[in-house]
């Protein structure tokens, strides 16, 4: 069951516009993504591990005129992710798109040895989007059509001293997905997000001294979360014939 803010109760159709599930919702690049997707008349579920914090994001949303429901949703468990997904569609009868956005940056040099660190990325940032393309992608070779969306990350296509095992998870999300969509009837749309340094909370979880300080350097340049949400709207908004298949942005101070 999706839950609602008071303000906007529980519908069994939603707005004019398309219904989008979004992972990791609860700050950063997911918040922002949803609010902006609610502006322009999408219906957004957002999906974290915060219920509170979703609480309050879709009872912002639903005050400024938009439509939210929200769960509580851990992405490394696959039963979790696939009830997320099922119960939307069950709630509007289609899942027109998922945005897999939830993960984790922790890093460090390899020489610190947190295996416990870089198992929590394994488990975030490639089995939670499998996780996600395997609920989704029944409903929609069903329904003949949907849009899946990655959000990797310039860790992607770049490996800096301290993120070889988070380059490694998010070049896996790039290389999962690029195969997902050369496989998948062109009626099912697939793009990678591949965003540079963002401001948003990931430094912060950031254990490791030595990576902690030498991110307060990298982060020097970085681009409001608005931003990515702004990429993610260009894709879902080109006609049937266009598929963006990757953006890659960063500050333009990121060189």
């Amino acid at each position: 069951m999706i839950s609602y803010p008071a303000a906007a109760p529980a519908r069994k159709t939603p707005l004019a516009g398309k219904v989008i599930l979004i992972t990791g919702a609860s700050s950063g690049i997911g918040a922002a993504t949803a609010v902006r997707l609610a502006k322009e008349g999408h219906h957004v579920v957002l999906g974290a591990r915060r219920i509170e914090r979703l609480k309050d994001l879709a009872g912002q949303i639903a005050a400024d005129g938009g439509s939210a429901g929200y769960k509580a949703l851990d992405v490394t468990d696959a039963a979790a992710m696939q009830d997320f997904v099922d119960s939307a569609a069950a709630e509007y009868g289609r899942v027109d798109v998922i945005v897999n956005n939830a993960g984790v940056m922790l890093l460090s040099r390899m020489e610190s040895l947190l295996v416990k660190e870089w198992t929590a990325m394994v488990d975030a940032n490639i089995k939670g989007l499998l996780h996600g393309i395997a609920a989704a992608l029944p409903h929609f070779q069903r329904q003949h059509a949907g849009h899946f969306i990655t959000i990797a990350s310039i860790g992607a296509h770049q490996v800096v001293p301290t993120s070889a095992v988070y380059s490694g998870t998010k070049f896996a999300a790039w290389a999962i997905t690029e195969g997902l969509r050369q496989e998948l009837d062109p009626s099912i749309r697939v793009t990678t997000i591949s965003p540079g340094v963002i401001d948003t909370e990931l430094a912060t979880h950031i254990t490791d001294t030595e990576a902690r300080e030498l991110m307060v350097a990298y982060r020097r340049f970085s681009l409001p979360a608005d931003t990515v949400a702004q990429s993610i709207s260009y894709a879902l908004n080109q006609d049937g014939q266009t598929d963006i298949n990757e953006i890659i942005l960063r500050p333009t101070g990121q060189r």
